[in-house]
């Protein structure tokens, strides 16, 4: 376990460094000009007043030496200042990051519940017309874009019914503390059902194919010679060994649910941290954008790490596996 924790950290570190670099590549390669984002679009300034704007934010510095300085920061917990926020980034990440985090738990706890009783239903019922109807519902919510299915739920959701708010994370006017925690769930609904979308059809999906294999093995055929019914073949015998690798499939699905909020927000206009990387994003703002990025990584790095030591951990099957393999090396 210590070896796993430590290879672990090794390469939480090395996909740091990598993602780091990355972004912050791709913003120098970007047009946008971040001096004139940051004083507002069509606002015309002199030379002299934007070469003053990039010497304060230290724009005018060559890319690498930007680079290093930065980390050297981030190495001393300083991740500077966003131009966009006017706030220090870690101040900004804190608070968008409080309310990102209530809407993907919820939707990842929709997705994974509902992930894991679908499949189990599929796969319970395989080739029936069942298990035929909830694979085409799922295949056909793997292909729809989150961003478009989010149109569709506030088009028919909030402008036609209206049943829930159009957007935003609480009602427009009223003060955070007034907010009631009715209100703040109204706000929620849609947003966690449209990004609960991204990661759910895969879990159904992972669920049926474990489940169904489950159902064809020895010890299945044993039970149903023994006279058990199907659901407690189902209950009994085959959930215990579809059940981890749903959940490292849900842990590992941190990723989808990072990126999918980054459009998800923007359709509903939510305050979170998705909205807060695109605008760092068009409006060049480094620092935010690179605190975002590396926050981010570590998130589903860790989210990632927490599946695999539970199925380590859980699963015998596994350790021994790995034993073998690192006696063989």
């Amino acid at each position: 376990m210590f070896k796993h924790i430590v290879t672990y950290c090794v390469r939480g570190i090395t996909l740091l460094i990598a993602v780091v670099i990355l972004a912050f590549s791709l913003l120098m390669a970007s047009p946008i000009d971040p001096v004139q984002s940051y004083v507002g679009a069509g606002v015309a300034i002199s030379p002299e007043q934007k070469e003053n704007i990039a010497e304060y934010w230290g724009l005018n510095d060559p890319p690498v030496e930007r680079f290093f300085t930065w980390a050297n920061n981030v190495l001393h917990g300083d991740l500077g200042v966003s131009m966009t926020y006017q706030q220090e980034v870690k101040d900004v990440i804190g608070d968008k990051f409080t309310k990102s985090i209530l809407l993907m738990l919820t939707a990842w706890v929709i997705s994974g519940v509902l992930g894991l009783v679908i499949g189990l239903v599929m796969g319970a019922n395989q080739n029936k017309w069942l298990d035929r109807a909830l694979k085409g519902i799922c295949y056909t919510l793997t292909a729809v874009p989150s961003f478009y299915l989010g149109i569709l739920l506030v088009m028919i959701f909030a402008v036609y019914l209206a049943w829930f708010p159009i957007g935003l994370a609480s009602p427009i006017g009223v003060l955070e503390s007034d907010v009631t925690i009715m209100e703040r769930i109204k706000h929620m609904v849609l947003p966690a059902i449209c990004l609960s979308v991204v990661s759910m059809p895969s879990i159904a999906l992972h669920t049926r194919s474990k489940l169904i294999d489950a159902l064809e093995s020895d010890y299945a055929q044993f039970a149903r010679a023994r006279g058990e019914k199907e659901y407690k073949i189902v209950l009994h015998q085959c959930f215990r060994n579809i059940i981890l690798p749903a959940t490292m499939l849900q842990f590992a699905s941190f990723s989808e649910l990072f990126g999918g909020s980054v459009l998800v927000e923007q359709v509903f206009s939510y305050p979170g941290l998705g909205n807060a990387a695109v605008a760092a994003g068009t409006n060049g703002d480094v620092p935010l954008l690179l605190g975002i990025t590396l926050f981010s990584a570590v998130f589903v790095f860790i989210g990632n790490a927490i599946g695999d030591i539970i199925i380590h951990t859980a699963d015998p099957r596994i350790r021994v596996r790995r034993r073998r393999n690192a006696s063989n090396i």
